[in-house]
C-alpha cells in the first residue's frame, strides 16, 4: 500500500508517464540522502531539481492539456502520482511544482491564445509558473486586491502594488497577477492578467520564508500590462481565481501521504531496531498500538484521496461533487498527516530532531500543508455548504469508476461560474457503509453517523448556533468524518483491501467522531438536548486482539524495507 522506492512499478500508467515518473525518482536515489539533507538544511535553492525536470520535460509533460498540445494531457491521476512523490523525498521539491500548477490555472481557464500559446512554449523549455493572488495585508481575501492597473489610454494598463507569499517568484517564466482597475468600482474591475519575472517594472523584494523554497514578496512599479497579456476580466477574473484553487488545493493531500511514508519508513526501521531495558521499543504494547494507528490513519489517507481523483477526472457541469471532496482532501488528509507525524514522533523521541534524518524535515513541513490553500477552519466551513444535500437529500448517479485511464480532464479549466454550492447533489453515502456493514468498526461508526442524522432533524443548531463559528466548525468535523469514511470505503472495494486493516481504519474514526462529540458536549452554547446527544454518542471501537496482532505485523514489515541512498 506503501510508496517504495526500491520496488516502485507505475504499470498502471501508460509508458511515457512510467517513464517520467521512474525517472523523476531514480534522479532522487542518485542523488542521495546526504545531498537532500544538506540542500534542505542550508537552504539551497533546487536548481538541480528544475534542470532535472526541465531535462526530461517532466512539468511540460504533466502540466500541459491536450488543448494546447494535443501530444500532451492534464490528467490528475499521474499528477496526484507526482504529487505523492515530490512530497516523499522533500515539501520543497513538490511546492516548485505546485505553484505552477497554480499559476497555469488561470492560463489555461482564458480564451487568450496567444498567453496560452507562451505558456505551453514556456513548460517545453523547462520554465516554472507563480501566482500572483495573496497580498500581506489582505491575505488570499480577492475582495481586496491593492495590486491597482490604470488605463493607459491605448487598450492596455498599468499595474503598480505589491503580492506577498508567491511561491516561484524569484523565477518564474509567466506570473499570473490578480489586480483591479482603477477606472472601474466593484466586482467588473476585477482582471487577471500574465506578467514575467524578468521584467524591469518587476522587483522582487525578498523570500518571506526561511527554507530552501522561494516564496516572494515582488512588487511591480508601472507594469505595463498589453491588452494582449489580459487572462480575464470582471467576474470571470474572480471565479478563475476560486476554480484555480480548486484544481491546486487538491494537490496537498497526495504530498502529505508522501511525507508520511518517508517518515514511517524511519521511524519504525529505527523502533524496531532499538533496545531499551532489554527489549525492542516495538514490544512495548503502547509503542505498538500508536505506530499501528499511524500506519492506519496513513493507510486511510491514501485510500481517500486516491478515490477523490476519480471524483475530479468525472467531474462535469451536471456532476460537481468534487467541489465537496477537494476541501475533504485539503482539510481532513492533511490534518491526518499532522497525526500520523505525530504519532510516529511520540515513538521515536529525540530521533526526530535529528538533523541526519529526513523525520526531522517530515515534522516541521506537514505542519504547513493544513494552513496552505485555505486553513482549516476556511476549508470546514466550505464543507458545511454541503452538508443538507449530502445527508438527506440524494440524487441518482451512475457509480463513479475507478480513472486511470490517460485522459485529458479538460473539465477543470472549464468548471464555470464558482457558486451555487448547496445546491449540489450527491450519491447515497449510505450504500457504502451498506457493503461493508459486516466489518465491525464500520457497523460501529455507521451507528454513530446515523445517531449525527437524527440530531440535524431533532436538534439542529439554532439561528444563533449557526452564527457561532466555533460550535458549528465541531459540527463539520462530525460531518467530515461521515464524507472521509464514504470514500475510504468505495476505496477499499475498488482495491480490494484487507478487512483487518479496513476495520483498523474504522477503529480510528470511531475514537475520533467520539472525541468531536465530546467536544461538541463542552461548547458554551451547546443545549441541554445537543449535550445529551453528544453523551450518547460516544462510543468505543470494537476490540479486537488478534485484528490487531495482524495489522501489527503489516507495520512490522516496514523495518528495513526502505532506507534512501547516502
Amino acid at each position: 500500500m506503501l510508496f517504495n522506492p526500491r520496488t516502485y512499478d507505475p504499470a498502471q500508467f501508460d509508458e511515457p508517464t512510467r517513464r517520467l515518473l521512474r525517472a523523476t525518482v531514480d534522479w532522487f536515489e542518485s542523488r542521495g540522502k546526504k545531498a537532500l539533507i544538506d540542500t534542505y538544511v542550508d537552504r539551497t535553492w533546487y536548481s538541480d531539481f528544475l534542470e532535472f525536470a526541465a531535462r526530461e520535460g517532466l512539468f511540460a509533460e504533466f502540466l500541459t492539456p491536450s488543448a494546447a498540445d494535443p501530444e500532451k494531457r492534464w490528467d490528475t491521476a499521474r499528477i496526484a502520482e507526482l504529487n505523492e512523490i515530490l512530497g516523499f523525498y522533500g515539501l520543497g521539491y513538490w511546492y516548485t511544482w505546485q505553484v505552477t500548477i497554480l499559476g497555469l490555472g488561470p492560463v489555461w481557464q482564458s480564451e487568450n491564445e496567444a498567453v496560452r500559446a507562451r505558456a505551453a512554449r514556456l513548460l517545453t523549455e523547462g520554465h516554472v509558473m507563480a501566482f500572483g493572488l495573496s497580498e500581506r495585508s489582505h491575505g488570499a481575501d480577492i475582495y481586496s486586491t491593492d495590486m491597482i492597473l490604470t488605463p493607459d489610454g491605448e487598450g492596455g494598463f498599468t499595474a503598480t502594488g505589491s503580492k506577498y507569499y508567491i511561491g516561484n517568484g524569484n523565477v518564474a517564466g509567466l506570473v499570473s497577477v490578480f489586480g483591479r482597475r482603477s477606472d472601474v468600482e466593484g466586482p467588473e474591475g476585477y482582471v487577471f492578467f500574465a506578467a514575467d519575472s524578468r521584467h524591469e517594472a518587476y522587483h522582487l523584494v525578498k523570500n518571506v520564508v526561511n527554507a530552501q523554497m522561494y516564496v516572494s514578496e515582488f512588487r511591480l512599479e508601472g507594469y505595463p500590462v498589453r491588452a494582449e497579456d489580459v487572462l480575464h476580466t470582471g467576474k470571470a477574473a474572480f471565479d478563475a481565481a476560486l476554480n484555480t484553487v480548486n484544481v491546486g488545493k487538491f494537490n496537498l493531500c497526495t504530498a502529505s501521504v508522501g511525507i508520511c511514508e518517508h517518515a514511517m519508513y524511519e521511524a519504525v526501521t529505527h523502533a524496531h531496531n532499538r533496545v531499551l531495558y532489554g527489549k525492542r521499543v516495538t514490544d512495548f504494547p503502547h509503542v505498538r498500538r500508536e505506530l499501528t494507528d499511524a500506519y492506519a490513519r496513513l493507510i486511510a489517507m491514501k485510500l481517500f484521496a486516491d478515490r477523490a481523483v476519480d471524483y475530479f477526472r468525472t467531474a462535469s457541469p451536471e456532476d460537481r461533487r468534487y467541489l465537496l471532496f477537494n476541501p475533504m482532501t485539503k482539510m481532513k488528509v492533511t490534518t491526518e498527516g499532522e497525526k500520523v507525524i505525530d504519532l510516529m514522533w511520540d515513538v521515536i523521541a529525540a530521533k526526530g530532531f535529528e538533523a541526519d534524518t529526513y523525520f526531522d524535515k517530515a515534522a516541521k513541513d506537514i505542519r504547513g500543508l493544513p494552513k496552505l490553500e485555505g486553513t482549516v477552519h476556511v476549508n470546514l466551513a466550505l464543507i458545511l455548504k454541503f452538508m443538507a444535500n449530502y445527508l438527506f437529500a440524494p440524487a441518482d448517479y451512475a457509480p463513479v469508476p475507478r480513472r486511470l485511464d490517460a485522459a485529458d480532464d479538460e473539465f477543470l479549466f472549464r468548471q464555470g461560474p464558482a457558486r451555487g454550492l448547496g445546491a449540489i447533489r450527491f450519491h447515497d453515502w449510505r450504500t457504502a457503509y451498506d457493503a461493508h456493514a459486516h466489518v465491525p468498526n464500520v457497523a460501529r461508526f455507521r451507528e454513530q453517523a446515523d445517531g449525527f442524522c437524527e440530531l440535524l432533524l431533532k436538534n439542529a443548531p439554532s439561528e444563533a448556533q449557526q452564527a457561532d463559528l466555533d460550535f458549528l466548525l465541531e459540527i463539520g468535523q462530525l460531518f467530515a468524518l461521515i464524507v472521509y469514511g464514504q470514500l475510504v470505503l468505495e476505496q477499499a472495494a475498488e482495491t480490494g483491501l484487507d478487512a483487518d486493516v479496513l476495520d483498523q481504519i474504522f477503529d480510528a474514526l470511531v475514537r475520533d467522531f467520539s472525541a468531536h462529540a465530546t467536544e461538541l458536549h463542552g461548547k458554551a452554547s451547546t443545549t441541554e438536548a445537543q449535550a445529551a446527544w453528544a453523551l450518547a454518542h460516544v462510543r468505543r471501537p470494537v476490540a479486537d486482539g488478534e485484528r490487531a496482532a495482524r495489522v501489527w505485523e503489516r507495520v512490522e514489515a516496514l523495518s528495513g524495507a526502505y532506507e534512501m541512498q547516502p
